[in-house]
């Protein structure tokens, strides 16, 4: 069995804590999501959520802290834009933990298979 990866090409503990910070709320989810099929006003985000503006903005606040959106000012107006770049930390975490929890479940299917008893276990 492999040994676990060493933590250091990992991203880093306030990289991840503040991705899955702002991912950890359905709204922010939402708004994301919203984004992912072109930049939108704040307004019109806004507009979707029985929230207020106030409340909303600090959600979009949120995900600029995690570098998941980025913000530009036409005007009067501020557009959002999606940066799912961001994620990648995240799956790059979890792809590590998929890989150590999916080589330990095959050795279990291996052992549960197996006629044989395994050393040491009691009759």
């Amino acid at each position: 069995m492999k040994e676990a990866q060493p933590r250091a090409h990992l991203a880093d503990d306030s990289e991840l804590d503040s991705v899955f910070t702002a991912m950890s709320s359905p709204v922010r989810r939402d708004i994301l999501l919203q984004l992912t099929s072109g930049p939108r006003r704040v307004g019109d985000l806004a507009s979707r959520y029985a929230i207020s503006l106030n409340a909303v903005s600090k959600h979009i606040k949120t995900l600029e802290s995690a570098q998941l959106v980025t913000r530009r000012i036409q005007g009067r107006e501020h557009v959002l834009t999606a940066n799912p770049h961001s994620l990648l930390a995240a799956l790059a975490w979890m792809k590590h933990y998929e890989q150590f929890w999916n080589e330990r479940l095959d050795a279990l299917a291996v052992l549960l298979e197996s006629p044989e008893p395994p050393p040491g276990a009691k009759p």
